[in-house]
């Protein structure tokens, strides 16, 4: 597995990006450049299971790893669900699982810089580069509004 790396700088104070981050409502819209009916179903608490939607009853199954408010977070990703059942035994799973995306927010000169870190297998490296970008940008926008 390889690590990308994506960053951007938000002209927002951490705790407006951090809520422009992890709310339902702009969630859904963030993350729309992965997947048109993106979703995530979890509290974001240190633990807590999430399940991240398509908005066809497929997904990903993963968990809060580490959250300190306003400045990271850390998911781990555990296996995928597929019409609803979760699948964490696969072999396909098996190749990734374990994989962490992790979230870093830092002041910057009266901004946030925001720090994306990855783990991505060979098979999705190019699609999540060109997806992230999209997906910052209008984070970026929502969190400036």
């Amino acid at each position: 597995m390889e690590k990308l790396q994506f960053n951007i700088d938000i002209d927002a104070p951490r705790e407006k990006v951090w809520e422009t981050l992890w709310n339902d409502k702009t969630y859904r819209q963030w993350t729309s450049a992965f997947s048109e009916n993106s979703s995530a179903e979890t509290d974001w608490k240190k633990g807590s299971k999430i399940l991240f939607l398509d908005g066809t009853g497929q997904g990903m199954v993963s968990k809060v790893a580490e959250s300190v408010p306003n400045e990271f977070m850390s998911i781990e990703h555990l296996g995928m669900l597929k019409d609803g059942v979760e699948d964490l035994d696969s072999d396909e799973v098996k190749a990734w699982a374990g994989a962490h995306e992790n979230y870093t927010l830092k002041d910057a000169n009266g901004t946030t810089q925001l720090l994306i870190e990855s783990d991505i297998t060979e098979e999705y490296k190019e699609m999540m580069a060109n997806m992230w970008p999209k997906a910052l940008n209008k984070l970026k926008e929502l969190a400036e509004q």
